[in-house]
């Protein structure tokens, strides 16, 4: 059918005005008035009273308003959506559809807006009866293909400017991300990032590493036994895995944070009430996935060449000090100390195995918790343990492995200190929160172990053998040199001292009677007692054959003569066979001129007086006076 003059001037002119509408944009392009444009130019040229402008929604499969030519509070009651099915029976209502996909009936036309078979959306023209009731089928369906095109055209140019402003907001994203190497502040910026494109979706980051100190992000533990099978192939495959539910009306997508080395992680996004994610979203969230663990496996690489650093930092420091002939319990103090702070630990502890693994002895330097009762349950547990497997151990929850025990600390890591293939004991590290320590702080405290065993081991030796320079073979008491060196150190920095000569009694008649390998015993047994009742601080030596000598620096005569006193009492007392001994107790004070030699002479006076005036007691001389 030909259309007459005034049908093709309507045609013209809408094409006109579209093209209008669509070249005074100039680059500042509005979606929302593009289509607010198209309804004026419609309703001035056919003269409907009211147009509303439907979308099409694929994969809701329903129609929703996007535009109207009345205001909001004026709008007739038209649904805001309209399911596909919805449309096609209210249209079937009025009166069957034609070839065209046009129907009306009374005041209302309905104009289907299509680009090829694709179905865009739809305009509803209201009142204005006399304008467009009776235009013709192909006036209609040219003005529907007009608005059609015009409509794709609009969605394209909105689709373009969507497109332009999310790959600035990636360009964006991907300079920050190369800016830092803080990973809370590339998880955080993948979350706005997101929420700024699609407010109205939901986002998790399922990863993989330990994840305890992210603030409030959405972050989540990928779970290797978790049914959320999705996730798990996205992340073994490296690959956007989709799940979409109809029963929950949701779409989910689970894209790989992957980077050059591996998969970090699956960010999860949730699009709410959709049947299909939408694909045009697909490629974004990929490529913002795939940027975000690039910079997460650059950011975790530089965190773990710094911690690489500082391990290699702490273990060069240890065993340069380590190796500056530090004394042992100053060289078991550094070591804990240096654990606490490097591993953030609350206890720390070395012990000793004795050779066949059946003693222990927590070394000087440890920890204060290892010299008490409580510390023995975990000192033997993991004694034990180590004797059986010669392994170290990493224990993140010590209650599950000794249920008997009502376990104060739960993180524990131990490491056996072996030389030469021998075990000489263990490093033992505690803290009361389970799962404390990370795996890498244990590889780092095995490696420290390693490192300095040796160390250990030889400041052990030396001070080993600088005890037995000094050390009297038979009685382990100090030698005599030794004590004199002592009291002469003492006599220059303390304020005063007593001094004692010790001698058995009758000791002729013990080797005459029993033989000498029991003058031997006697001699120890006498030095057993003066070592179980003096100071660590204290001095007790061997004069001489069965002359013992004990010098206690910093000590009163009162109180030295205590000792004196008791020290008779014990031998008596423990002695088999039975003997006595006779003491001589000399004192000197500063303020007093006074000499080594001299303090010996008065102590040995009084041995001597104590000898001849009956024997089995203390004889006390001060620098004054002497007395019994």
């Amino acid at each position: 059918m030909e259309m007459d003059a005034l049908e093709r001037k309507i045609i013209y002119k809408l094409k006109s005005r579209f093209f209008d509408i669509i070249d005074t944009e100039n680059g500042f392009f509005h979606y929302e008035k593009l289509l607010d444009e198209m309804l004026s130019a419609i309703k001035t040229l056919t003269g409907a009273e009211e147009i509303i402008l439907y979308g099409c929604n694929e994969w809701k499969q329903e129609f929703f308003v996007e535009a109207s030519t009345s205001p909001d509070d004026q709008a007739s009651a038209v649904p805001p959506v309209i399911s596909c099915n919805g449309l096609k029976a209210w249209v079937r209502e009025s009166r069957e559809l034609s070839s065209a996909g046009i129907g009306n009936q009374g005041e209302e036309l309905i104009l289907p807006l299509m680009k090829g078979d694709q179905l865009l959306g739809c305009m509803i023209l209201k009142g204005g009866l006399d304008s467009f009731r009776f235009l013709p089928e192909n006036i209609l369906q040219e003005l529907s293909g007009e608005c059609g095109q015009f409509l794709d055209k609009a969605h394209g140019l909105a689709k373009i400017v969507s497109e332009e402003k999310r790959y600035k907001q990636l360009y964006r994203v991907t300079e920050k991300f190369h800016s830092s190497m803080d990973m809370d502040m590339v998880l955080g910026e993948i979350i706005y990032t997101l929420q700024e494109v699609y407010p109205t979706f939901t986002y998790y980051l399922l990863l993989s590493q330990d994840n305890n100190s992210h603030g409030d992000l959405p972050i989540r533990d990928l779970e290797y036994d978790s049914e959320n099978i999705a996730a798990m192939q996205a992340y073994v495959t490296g690959s956007v895995q989709f799940e979409d539910s109809i029963q929950e009306k949701r779409s989910v997508l689970y894209a790989p944070l992957k980077g050059k080395q591996g998969v970090y992680g699956v960010l999860q996004v949730i699009a709410p009430n959709t049947l299909m994610f939408p694909k045009n979203e697909v490629e974004f969230i990929t490529l913002l996935a795939n940027t975000a663990g690039s910079a997460l496996e650059n950011a975790q690489l530089y965190q773990q060449s710094k911690r690489l650093i500082a391990d290699l930092q702490l273990i060069n420091e240890t065993s340069h000090r380590l190796n500056s002939n530090l004394r042992l319990t100053e060289t078991m103090t550094f070591m804990s100390e240096q654990i606490l702070r490097s591993f953030d630990a609350e206890e720390a502890g070395f012990i000793l195995l004795s050779p066949e693994g059946v003693n222990t002895n927590v070394i000087n330097g440890s920890t204060g918790f290892f010299q008490t009762k409580d510390a023995d349950p975990y000192i033997r547990y993991i004694k034990e343990k180590i004797i059986k497997e010669r392994e170290s151990l990493f224990i993140g929850d010590f209650s599950l492995q000794n249920q008997e025990l009502i376990s104060r600390f739960k993180s524990i890591m131990a490491v056996p200190m072996t030389q030469s293939g021998a075990l000489k004991g263990f490093a033992l590290v505690m803290h009361r929160s389970p799962y404390h320590f990370p795996f890498e702080t244990f590889k780092l405290l095995q490696s420290l172990i390693h490192h300095s065993t040796l160390a250990f081991t030889n400041s052990m030796l030396r001070e080993e053998l600088e005890k037995m320079v000094v050390t009297d073979h038979l009685t382990k008491l100090y030698s005599r040199s030794y004590l004199d060196d002592r009291i002469h150190q003492s006599m220059n920095e303390d304020h005063e001292g007593t001094f004692m000569l010790i001698d058995i009694d009758d000791f002729k008649a013990i080797n005459d009677t029993y033989g000498h390998q029991v003058g031997d015993d006697v001699i120890i047994q006498v030095a057993n007692v003066i070592n179980g009742n003096i100071r660590g601080t204290d001095i007790g030596a061997r004069w001489g054959g069965e002359e013992l000598a004990v010098y206690l620096p910093a000590v009163s005569l009162s109180a030295g003569t205590i000792i004196a006193e008791r020290l008779v009492k014990k031998v008596f007392e423990s002695s088999n066979p039975r003997v006595t001994i006779s003491c001589g107790v000399s004192y000197w004070s500063r303020g007093r001129k006074d000499s080594y030699p001299a303090l010996f002479k008065r102590a040995d006076r009084a041995l001597y007086t104590a000898k001849h005036s009956g024997k089995n007691k203390a004889v006390i001389e001060s620098a004054e006076n002497s007395f019994i």
